[in-house]
């Protein structure tokens, strides 16, 4: 299946940049959109989800430093490239620290700027990658697809119950979750021990040592925890 292009937002109030900035990039398979000002690029985030925004610092009303510090102070966390004059080293390190990803500083080569672009819409997939994953000592889960696999890559066979207990407690790693919860999910009534053999048999899966598991743990008197490395 074909990926899906990734959608770039330009913002920047030099007219003739912005064009020149959007024509190119659509010429390497980007969607663009383009914004002359913090305004109307609050405008255009409240329709579409942008993979990275492109930000001039020096805008009038609101700078593209403010302009980030008010896309973080949202939770907003899509990366962010600044565009800088050649000098302005203090304007570099303010945006670097209110969230910018990266800077290029002008004038710049537009293909040093797709590089930039590339490399950190890399990153984001990386880490999207690990995130949706858990790892036991060479073994590994796939929250999103729920499949465990081996170090060496192999899928390792679990029960529809042993996914739903991996994904479970995947969603909310570090968190107690007591038997009764754990039963109520499985569908098997007041039936605890039902509970405590599913786990063991998961703990077959992931662990070393069951008699001493070290990711699927029991908390006393409380229910079970997963720990991911």
């Amino acid at each position: 299946m074909q990926e899906a292009q990734k959608h770039i937002l330009v913002v920047d109030d030099d007219t003739r940049l912005r064009s020149l900035l959007q024509r190119y990039l659509r010429e390497q398979g980007f969607l663009v959109s383009a914004a002359k000002d913090a305004f109307e690029a609050e405008d255009f985030l409240s329709i579409y989800k942008f993979d990275i925004l492109i930000v001039d610092i020096m805008m009038p009303k609101v700078t593209g430093t403010e302009f980030l510090r008010q896309l973080r102070a949202k939770d907003n966390s899509t990366p962010v490239i600044l565009l800088t004059a050649m000098g302005e080293a203090e304007d570099r390190i303010n945006g670097l620290e209110t969230g910018a990803d990266d800077y290029v500083p002008k004038p710049f080569e537009p293909k040093e700027l797709v590089l930039r672009i590339n490399n950190i819409l890399r990153r984001t997939i990386q880490a999207k990658e690990q995130s949706s994953k858990l790892l036991f000592h060479g073994i590994s889960y796939d929250l999103d697809k729920g499949e465990l696999r081996d170090n060496s890559g192999e899928v390792i066979h679990i029960t529809p119950v042993e996914r739903t207990l991996l994904t479970l407690f995947g969603r909310k790693v570090g968190d107690v979750h007591t038997r009764e919860e754990l039963a109520e999910i499985l569908g098997v009534g007041d039936n605890l021990r039902t509970v405590d053999v599913q786990i063991t048999r998961l703990r077959k899966k992931i662990e070393t040592d069951t008699k001493n598991p070290r990711y699927l743990q029991t908390v006393r008197g409380k229910g079970y925890m997963l720990i991911s490395e």
